[in-house]
């Protein structure tokens, strides 16, 4: 069925409460909750990458969010399995609102069951293996010309490869990196980057810190191409498809880096958008 295309956040998690998305979120009710705190440090590089997930397990789907180090307690799962998505929804905190709007949106339209969405199957593998094959299909959703100048906004070193091996020129902004893999300075701010790009691609991670409607405006208003990859908000994320995210790379829990075997990835683009869907190489 046709869903409402919104503009922002809050507008969907309205429109959700007023049940114009599937069932009276207050009829549906959490049956685990999960805080997980995971670090990788790829081989050859020097950075750490701390991740902390609240993940909502509805029923056969999960919502996910990933935040700061502090924002969401481990005893927040104490209590949560049990509440409705409708009291989650309303939570004070944006990290709980958001694994709740994914976990309401995944059950009512499930990635596996999405016939828009192009399955994209990641090999087994070292963790280096996964990510360059992850970051390749995500970096694919970009159509660039030549020197193009790309917003990257959370870092990943091997997507500043795949984005460099498509031709883009990478501008990396991160609340947490200051430099790359390579030595190259990271910025922290946000608007700078979105100011010199041709394309953007944000991690779902904005959702979660607010920042993914600013990216949002700023892309439906300037015709700039934005391609979301998410293991955060991924579902959320698809609903704005066609209404400023152009393309989007969707992983739902549980994640790539928590297997050494085969896993699927999710590609989605908007309507006669002019993002690419090459094969991942």
């Amino acid at each position: 069925m046709p869903y409402p295309k919104p503009h922002t956040v809050a507008e969907l998690t309205e429109g959700i409460l007023k049940g114009a998305y599937g069932p009276d979120p207050k009829d549906v009710t959490v049956t685990s909750a999960f805080w997980l705190y995971h670090t990788t440090r790829l081989a050859g590089g020097d950075v750490t990458y701390h991740n902390h997930y609240l993940l909502l397990r509805v029923g056969e789907s999960f919502g996910a969010c990933s935040f700061e180090a502090g924002e969401v307690s481990p005893d927040f799962c104490e209590n949560a399995s049990g509440f409705t998505l409708e009291t989650l929804l309303r939570s004070e905190s944006a990290s709980v609102r958001i694994a709740a709007l994914d976990a309401y949106l995944s059950r009512v339209r499930p990635h596996r069951e999405a016939g828009d969405a192009e399955q994209v199957t990641l090999p087994t593998g070292t963790p280096e293996i996964r990510a360059r094959a992850r970051d390749a299909a995500i970096a694919g959703l970009l159509d660039l010309e030549p020197g193009a100048k790309v917003a990257l906004i959370g870092v990943v070193n091997p997507l500043i490869e795949a984005i460099r091996d498509r031709g883009g020129v990478c501008l990396p902004c991160d609340l947490n990196l200051r430099t790359t893999q390579w030595g190259e300075p990271v910025s922290d701010d946000m608007t700078e980057v979105l100011e010199q790009a041709d394309a953007v691609v944000a991690t779902g991670m904005t959702l979660g810190n607010g920042t993914f409607d600013l990216i949002l405006e700023h892309c439906r208003q300037n015709d700039v191409p934005l391609v979301v990859y998410a293991q955060t908000g991924s579902a959320v994320a698809r609903a704005f498809l066609s209404s400023g995210v152009t393309a989007l790379s969707a992983e739902a829990f549980p994640f790539s880096q928590f297997s050494a075997d085969a896993t699927v990835l999710y590609r989605y683009r908007a309507e006669g958008s002019a993002a690419g869907l090459e094969e991942a190489s």
